[in-house]
């Protein structure tokens, strides 16, 4: 993607009035995707919540946290599928990172599914490491549950995420 082209995106903050367009990527990105109620629920709650919009003003993605002390919890994070493979998972992670050092957060957590290899590896090459396993963490078909990979993240304060040049 060219430097034109990223510094043509643009983050802005997710609210109720955008969550029909959110839920159009939710549902056609996953087979088990949040509900509306899930969205609704962050957002009352206050949680960052960021929408990530292209230079044509397209929703290409979106993101949301949950603040505890020290830390955060990254939530969600969507790449519309039709935009996906143009760094702005990439993009919206080190948005997320820079909303860590303002609030002061050290440390930055997730959990990804064990069988979603493409997103662990985007979350090994920005730094993330594995520390856990949740058992049964995430609905999977047929009634049956799936496993999650938790990672996290040290956000270094005096320069980024210790993985990142």
């Amino acid at each position: 993607m060219s430097a034109v082209l990223k510094d043509q995106r643009q983050l802005l903050p997710m609210g109720v009035g955008q969550l029909d367009a959110v839920m159009a990527i939710e549902t056609a990105a996953y087979a088990f995707p949040w509900s509306r109620g899930n969205f609704v629920d962050s957002l009352a709650s206050g949680y960052p919540a960021r929408l990530l919009y292209g230079a044509q003003g397209e929703l290409l993605g979106y993101f949301i946290a949950m603040a505890g002390v020290d830390e955060m919890h990254l939530l969600n994070i969507t790449t519309a599928p039709a935009h996906q493979h143009r760094g702005h998972g990439r993009f919206m992670l080190e948005a997320l990172v820079t909303l860590c050092r303002e609030r002061a957060a050290q440390r930055l957590w997730l959990e990804v599914r064990r069988s979603n290899p493409r997103a662990q590896e985007l979350y090994r090459r920005f730094g993330f490491v594995p520390v856990g396993v949740r058992k049964g963490y995430y609905p999977a078909p047929l009634g049956q549950r799936e496993d999650a990979l938790v990672m996290s993240l040290e956000i270094d304060r005096a320069g980024g995420p210790h993985a990142l040049e």
